[in-house]
């Protein structure tokens, strides 16, 4: 007989970071705190035995409480078991819908981490070894409403993501790199940009070019110490792993790098003979002047940045999430100045490098869209995202699974109203903060 049953920290995790196929920070323990503490959701962790007494499954189920003692239990990209076996799958889900039952839940959601398109960055599809039509239909039977191929960011978890495959080796991952990018990044390492690994003291300055970016993009999510006890909760826990990588300027090596490349030109263009030159000298001449021109102006503008802004600047903090065999780019936040420096591209490829070298086997870039028409607002997220050459895939989606029909139409259709009204004023609160610290 199976059971399902809660689990304590260490045998669940040890469990999830260990599948095979559906491990995911999203269904980690430190997520289910983070929850709990920042959310107010109550975190559940389960495990399925089956008649053997041999762990099988797992899921995260996060509970929002709502009136009159009701509830909805979230199992973020869940749940953790061989979606292939339908017998095992059928099972998990009586044994999750009967749990939810007791605590009174009108619905369960999930969003399981299945792809099913993938496209290498060809834009070739790419075959899957399962058949997700199997998956999806046999969800559907048990009873789980569907709720479609959304395109953009309409569901609680990105439906479009790319990834990049860190088995490969690092000069073919870099080989799939856009042309521009690799130009890009070299171009950041030759002006001597640094990238460094930050700490806990470095959130005030993660969070501040945050909230510029969220301003520029007319979004705003989480304040300063939402991301300090993310930070604090993800490496409190052996099993996971939050990693703070800052892209820096440091305008004194960069004005002395041109300044050295400066001198190579200006070199260059002494031995070439002036009274006397031929057709591709004048041509060399021609180019080195243009060089040195541009150098020269070059300097200018970064002593004039130095002046305004100070020497050294953090351009680019991005958190990356480590769990299982996985990394994800959860946030980044950029400044929009200096961006000739490419420091945000030089920081991307810093920590590819990083994953690589711990031995991860993905790297997911979190986050695109489906709907690619040029008038999309997103779409120039969708093609820097591109530029490092993952694969494009496409997850199934959301389903439902109703347990008190009533109750279902009032929290997806009245609530939805509410709630705008709420996130309005909460963005303007925001709104007002990030204006107090320009």
């Amino acid at each position: 007989m199976y059971k399902l049953i809660t689990l304590d920290k260490n045998k669940y995790d040890n469990f999830v970071k260990n599948h095979k196929t559906k491990s995911h920070f999203l269904q980690s323990y430190s997520w289910g705190e983070l929850c709990k503490v920042k959310k107010g959701l109550t975190p559940h962790y389960l495990g399925l035995f089956d008649n053997k007494d041999k762990l099988v499954g797992a899921t995260l189920l996060l509970q929002k409480h709502l009136p009159m003692n009701f509830c909805y239990l979230y199992a973020p990209r869940g749940f953790v078991i061989d979606f292939n076996d339908t017998k095992l799958v059928n099972i998990m889900i009586r044994e999750v819908i009967k749990y939810a039952k007791s605590k009174k839940s009108i619905f369960v959601k999930i969003d399981p981490d299945i792809v099913i398109k993938k496209y290498n960055y060809l834009n070739e599809e790419v075959k899957l070894d399962y058949d997700y039509n199997k998956i999806l239909n046999n969800l559907k039977k048990q009873g789980f409403k569907h709720l479609g191929f959304t395109k953009n960011f309409e569901t609680t978890q990105p439906r479009y993501s790319f990834r990049i495959d860190l088995n490969q080796s690092l000069e073919d991952i870099e080989s799939h790199f856009s042309k521009t990018t690799r130009q890009r990044i070299s171009k950041s390492e030759k002006l001597n940009t640094i990238v460094e690994i930050g700490t806990k003291k470095d959130i005030k300055e993660f969070y501040h070019l945050m909230t510029l970016t969220e301003s520029r993009k007319d979004f705003i999510s989480y304040n300063e110490d939402y991301y300090e006890t993310l930070y604090e909760i993800f490496n409190g826990n052996k099993n996971s792993k939050a990693t703070l990588f800052l892209g820096k300027v440091d305008i004194d090596k960069t004005i002395k790098t041109i300044k050295d490349n400066l001198k190579n030109v200006n070199n260059q263009i002494s031995i070439l003979p002036i009274d006397n030159l031929s057709k591709s000298a004048k041509n060399k001449l021609k180019e080195l002047t243009r060089q040195k021109e541009k150098l020269e102006k070059d300097i200018e503008k970064f002593n004039n940045y130095k002046k305004e802004y100070g020497n050294k600047l953090t351009l680019s903090a991005h958190m990356i999430i480590e769990y299982g065999n996985k990394a994800w780019v959860l946030y980044a936040g950029n400044h929009n100045i200096l961006s000739e420096t490419y420091v945000n591209y030089n920081t991307y490829f810093e920590h590819i490098k990083h994953c690589k070298e711990a031995g991860l086997d993905i790297y997911d870039q979190f986050g695109t869209i489906g709907d690619l028409s040029k008038d999309n607002p997103r779409l120039g997220l969708h093609e820097f995202k591109k530029k490092f050459g993952g694969d494009y895939v496409e997850f199934i989606g959301e389903f439902d699974y109703i347990t008190n029909k009533f109750f279902y139409f009032v929290f997806t259709k009245l609530v939805p109203i509410y709630r705008n009204i709420i996130k309005k004023r909460s963005k303007k609160e925001l709104k007002d903060e990030i204006d107090r610290t320009k």
